[in-house]
C-alpha cells in the first residue's frame, strides 16, 4: 500500500562507503587479534567509550527498533516502561552492581566466556557445558529475529526481495566476525553506534515537527483512543497513550499481561543474564572504565529504545493526518462530532464501479476512519450510495503486521534521503548485534562445548578454528529460521523468548555466584536445569502463541493451543513469571543442603573489598 522501491546510484555509493569503513575497522580488529584473549575478550583493555557504545549497540538491534517499535505502533506508549527498565536495569544495575564483580572474578579466574565464568566459579565442567549448550542452541533464535528486522526494512525501503536482503545481511556479518574476533566486533560496533544515534535524533525531531510539536502530537494521539481496532479493545487496549486494562480472570486483561510479563519483564530483566553482554564487562582493565561507561550507555539506550517506541506509537497520528486516502461506505458512526466511523473499505474496478475490499476472512474489511470528504457514487450493481474518504491509524495500512509499522512509516513519511540513512542505522543495529551474537555462539561452541567435552586442560590455547566453524553453523541456522518463520510480531516474540530463557536459566546462578559464597555447584546446576525446564515446558504447553505454533499441545488437548486454554490470562503469561522464581528458589534450597565450595577456591574467586577498592583507585 505504501513504500518506495529501487536502489539509486547514490544509495549504492553511500552503502559501499559505509561497508568500506566497517570493513576497515574489521581489518583493524583482525590485525590486532594476536592471541586468544584478543579474540575472546578484546585483550581486556577496551576504552570505556568503545565498551559502552559496543554494549549498547549489541543490546539494541533491529529487534528493538523495528520489532518493538512496531509493537508500540499496535499497543502504544506503555512500552516506554521497557525503556525505563533498559536504563535502570540494563545499564545502571548491570554496570554498577554486576559489572565490577564480573570483571574482577573473570580476570582472577581467567574466564573468557560467560559459560566459562560460571564453570570456573562453580568448579564444574557440567555447568559450563550446560551454559554453552543453551547459548549455542537458542541464540540463533534471537539472531533470526535481528536478521528478520533488518531484512524486512531493506525489502520495504528498496523494493528488493526479503530473501536477497537476508542473504546480504548474513554474508556481511560473517565476513568480519569470523576472522576478526571481539576486537573487530567492538570497533565496528562503535562506528555503527554513532550512525544509530544520528538517525534516531533526526527521526524523533522529524516526527514531532510533522505533528505540531510534542504536546500537540500527544494530544492528537490521546484523542484517537476511539479508533483502536475492536480486536485490541477486546483484550484491554485503552488507547495509545494509556496502559492496558489491568486485572485477572478475563480475556479483557490479556494485553496487560502480554505487555508487562512478556515484553517489559521478559526483556527488561532478562538483559542482566545475557551472555553476549556480560562478557563485555571482562573486556575492560578496571572499575574506572565501567563507571565512565554508565552515562554514555544510559543516553545511548534512551535514544535507541525511547525513540522507536515513541515514533511507533505516533505513527498512528501521522497516518491519521497525512496517510494515503482510503475510501468506503459507513457501517457505524463512532463519533459524529469528529466525523469518525467504522467504514467498509472499497476500491474502484476497471469500469469505475466501487466494490468491497475483502479481509483475510474473506469478509468486507471494516476499519475506523477519520472522514474528510463525502460524495455520491455507484456500486457494481449501479446502485447509488454515499462514498466517504478519509484516513486511519497505521494499523490499517500495515494490516495489523507490527513488523511492518516502522519500515512503512519511514518509507512513507520520511524524505527519501533519510531512507538510506535509516537503512544504514538498521544495518548498523543488525550487524552490531548479530556480530556479537555469532561471536558468542562461536565461543560457546568452541570454548564451552568442544574444549570441555574433549577435556582440554584449563589455560591451554583456545581452538579458534572450532569457534570460527561454529560461527558459520550458527549463521546458517539463524538464516534458516529467519527464512522459514515470519508470521505475527515474530521479531519481538523471538527476542522476548531468548531474554526470558536466559533470565530463568542463568540469572540466579550468575548473581548468586558473584555475591554469595554459600552457593554450591549442585545448587547452580539444579537452578539452571529448573529455569530452563520450566521455561521450555511453558513455551511448549502453556503459552498459547508459541505452544500453538509448535503444535505438540494440540496432540494432548485435542486441538486447543494451551493446556490452560480455558483459564483466562494464563495462556498469555510469559514463562519468566513462573520459571525465574522457581529457579531462584531451587538455587537457595539445594545450596543449603549440599557441600560448600572449599575456602581456597572461594578466596581465589572473591577479592576482599578493601583490596578491590585499592585496585579500582
Amino acid at each position: 500500500m505504501t513504500g518506495q522501491s529501487g536502489l539509486g546510484w547514490i544509495d549504492i555509493l553511500v552503502i559501499l562507503l559505509y561497508l568500506i569503513a566497517t570493513g576497515y575497522l574489521g581489518w583493524l580488529g583482525y590485525r590486532g587479534t594476536r592471541s586468544a584473549a584478543d579474540f575472546l575478550v578484546g585483550g581486556r583493555s577496551a576504552h570505556p567509550v568503545i565498551m559502552a557504545i559496543s554494549y549498547g549497540a549489541t543490546f539494541i538491534s533491529t529487534a528493538a527498533i523495528v520489532g518493538f517499535g512496531g509493537v508500540a505502533g499496535l499497543f502504544g506508549m506503555s512500552l516506554l516502561w521497557l525503556t525505563f527498565l533498559n536504563i535502570g536495569v540494563g545499564i545502571f544495575i548491570a554496570f554498577v552492581f554486576l559489572g565490577e564483580p564480573t570483571r574482577r572474578m573473570g580476570h582472577r579466574l581467567g574466564a573468557h566466556t560467560f559459560g566459562e565464568l560460571l564453570g570456573l566459579r562453580y568448579q564444574s565442567r557440567a555447568v559450563q557445558i550446560f551454559a554453552g549448550t543453551l547459548v549455542f542452541l537458542f541464540m540463533p533464535l534471537y539472531s533470526a529475529a535481528v536478521m528478520t528486522g533488518g531484512s524486512i526494512f531493506a525489502a520495504t525501503q528498496f523494493g528488493i526481495d526479503f530473501e536477497v536482503a537476508l542473504l546480504i545481511f548474513a554474508l556481511i556479518t560473517a565476513a568480519y566476525v569470523v576472522p576478526g574476533g571481539l576486537k573487530a566486533v567492538m570497533y565496528t560496533d562503535t562506528l555503527q553506534g554513532f550512525v544509530m544515534i544520528a538517525a534516531m535524533i533526526f527521526l524523533l525531531w522529524f516526527t514531532y515537527s510533522q505533528l505540531g510539536g510534542v504536546g500537540e502530537a500527544h494530544r492528537f494521539l490521546t484523542d484517537m483512543a476511539d479508533m483502536v481496532p475492536a480486536k485490541l479493545q477486546a483484550i484491554g487496549h485503552q488507547g495509545w497513550t494509556e496502559m492496558p486494562a489491568f486485572g485477572w480472570g478475563s480475556n479483557s486483561y490479556n494485553l496487560w499481561w502480554i505487555v508487562v510479563s512478556t515484553i517489559i519483564l521478559g526483556v527488561g530483566i532478562g538483559v542482566l543474564a545475557q551472555p553476549q553482554l556480560a562478557v563485555r564487562f571482562m573486556t575492560v582493565r578496571s572499575r574506572r572504565e565501567l563507571d565512565r561507561a554508565v552515562p554514555i550507555g544510559a543516553v545511548f539506550i534512551m535514544l535507541m529504545t525511547g525513540t522507536p517506541f515513541i515514533v511507533g506509537s505516533l505513527s498512528n497520528a501521522w497516518f491519521a493526518q497525512h496517510g494515503p486516502l482510503l475510501n468506503g461506505q459507513v457501517e457505524q458512526v463512532i463519533d459524529a462530532d469528529t466525523d469518525r466511523a467504522m467504514v467498509a473499505l472499497m476500491r474502484q474496478n476497471d469500469v469505475g464501479a466501487w466494490t468491497p475490499i475483502l479481509g483475510k476472512d474473506k469478509k468486507p474489511a471494516v476499519v475506523p476512519l477519520i472522514i474528510t470528504t463525502r460524495e455520491q457514487a455507484a456500486d457494481a450493481s449501479g446502485q447509488g450510495f454515499e462514498l466517504v474518504s478519509g484516513r486511519s491509524s497505521i494499523i490499517t495500512y500495515v494490516k495489523g503486521e507490527a513488523d511492518q509499522v516502522i519500515p512503512t512509516f519511514i518509507s512513507t513519511a520520511l524524505p527519501r534521503w533519510f531512507g538510506i540513512i535509516f537503512f544504514l542505522a538498521m544495518l548498523a543495529a543488525a550487524m552490531s548485534t548479530m556480530s556479537s551474537q555469532f561471536h558468542t555462539i562461536g565461543t560457546a561452541a568452541g570454548r564451552d562445548l568442544y574444549e570441555q567435552i574433549s577435556r582440554k586442560p584449563h589455560g591451554s590455547e583456545p581452538s579458534l578454528l572450532a569457534m570460527r566453524l561454529a560461527v558459520v553453523v550458527g549463521l546458517l541456522v539463524a538464516v534458516t529460521i529467519s527464512y522459514t518463520v515470519r508470521e505475527g510480531y515474530v521479531i519481538a516474540r523471538f527476542t522476548a523468548i531468548f531474554f526470558g530463557l536466559c533470565a530463568a536459566a542463568f540469572m540466579p546462578a550468575y548473581i548468586g555466584g558473584l555475591f554469595f559464597r554459600g552457593v554450591t555447584r549442585a545448587g547452580a546446576l539444579a537452578s539452571m536445569s529448573v529455569g530452563f525446564g520450566v521455561s521450555a515446558f511453558w513455551l511448549v504447553f502453556i503459552k498459547a502463541k508459541e505452544a500453538g505454533t509448535i503444535g505438540l499441545v494440540q496432540l494432548v488437548t485435542g486441538g486447543k493451543p494451551s493446556l490452560l486454554a480455558d483459564a483466562p490470562n494464563w495462556p498469555v503469561v510469559d514463562p519468566i513469571v513462573v520459571a525465574l522464581p522457581l529457579s531462584a528458589l531451587t538455587l537457595i534450597l539445594v545450596s543449603a543442603f549440599t557441600r560448600k565450595p572449599d575456602e581456597a577456591h572461594l578466596a581465589q574467586c572473591f577479592t576482599p573489598r578493601r583490596r578491590a577498592r585499592a585496585t579500582a583507585s
